[in-house]
């Protein structure tokens, strides 16, 4: 099984790098030029995803703090990092979550307020993606785009609150007796939903605690997040306008958001080469063909590459452990968590 999953994201992150390595082709064939970027480029690319890094940790350690839960400021990184590690090679990014606890857990965050963290920081990704489509939708004329940004958010939205729904409608249920049908027909066996059924408890009582979450440390949350998505749709507009090239600015938001969100469901780890094809597609009217394969490649190397190595150098034994189930036996690590789509 292990080895199976290993050489399925060998396969997807090799069709992602043939489709890459095509349009550089492609690109080499139209004006003889390598798919490069000017430095200038390569540094406002760094300084969007240090500024997105730390911001995002922040928003975690904030996020916390609202919730009255003691938080260092590099475990937050690591679950941000660790997370997109966990996210980057698992299908449908499924293995963000799982990741996010177990470092939560390892650094002695006990599982209620471990899981409360994580489903708070979901909500105000959330909140914050409506609020920046909603900025986004006055600036648009409607059509291909405005529909995208609506059916992704709004997919995303249904996505987080049947989530909940189901999560504390499972969690007012008898702590007794053996798993719903429908769960069983998933492979939940009765030892797997002890588990789930301990964390849907330590989730309901635990969000006794947002009633008496800061307001203060709430709001500043909530202003690092709309920054943390800001800066994430900020990194193509930076490879583009960096290099002194021309576009404008409006796909260069709109797509990314498309791309990053709305491929978290891509079923192969790391889209399997969806992601640049919905680039080039996307992408093919607003840049000139010799632009389009450099800020294919680059916008994908500090949108999602980045952050693999960097997830995989801070975070990367506990993530592995969280998705193969080898991990160290903690007292406070007995619940699984959640999937989340997005990171």
């Amino acid at each position: 099984m292990i080895l199976r999953r290993w050489a399925l994201v060998a396969l997807s992150f090799l069709a992602a790098i043939a489709i890459s390595t095509w349009m550089a082709w492609r690109g080499w064939q139209h004006d003889g030029t390598a798919p490069g970027l000017p430095w200038r480029a390569h540094l406002l690319a760094l300084l969007v995803f240090a500024l997105e890094t730390a911001t995002r940790a922040t928003k975690v350690q904030w996020g916390a703090k609202a919730l009255r839960i003691p938080l260092k400021w590099f475990t937050a990184l690591r679950v941000s990092l660790g997370g997109d590690f966990g996210a980057s090679i698992t299908p449908a990014r499924a293995g963000a979550e799982p990741a996010r606890f177990l470092v939560l857990a390892e650094a002695g965050v006990a599982t209620a307020p471990a899981l409360l963290i994580l489903f708070f920081e979901l909500a105000l990704e959330l909140v914050s993606l409506v609020l920046v489509c909603g900025v986004l939708a006055v600036f648009t004329d409607g059509g291909a785009l405005a529909g995208g940004m609506i059916g992704v958010i709004g997919g995303y939205a249904m996505f987080v609150i049947g989530l909940a729904a189901v999560a504390f409608a499972l969690a007012g249920r008898r702590p007794v007796g053996p798993p719903p049908r429908w769960l069983r027909a998933l492979g939940i066996h009765a030892g797997r939903w002890r588990a789930i059924r301990r964390a849907l408890r330590h989730i309901r009582s635990g969000m006794e605690g947002v009633r008496d979450a800061r307001a203060g440390a709430m709001t500043v949350a909530f202003g690092l997040s709309l920054a943390h998505v800001a800066l994430r749709l900020a990194v193509l507009p930076a490879l583009i306008y960096g290099a002194g090239l021309t576009a404008p600015w409006m796909p260069l938001v709109v797509w990314p958001l498309l791309l990053l969100y709305g491929g978290a469901v891509a079923p192969a780890p790391g889209g399997g080469g969806a992601m640049e094809v919905g680039f080039s597609l996307g992408l093919r009217h607003v840049l000139d063909p010799s632009a389009l394969a450099g800020a294919l490649i680059w916008w994908r190397f500090y949108s999602f590459y980045i952050y693999l190595i960097a997830g995989a150098i801070v975070a990367g034994s506990t993530v592995v452990r969280a998705i193969t189930g080898t991990r160290r036996s903690s007292p406070r690590d007995s619940s699984p968590p959640v999937h989340r789509p997005v990171g």
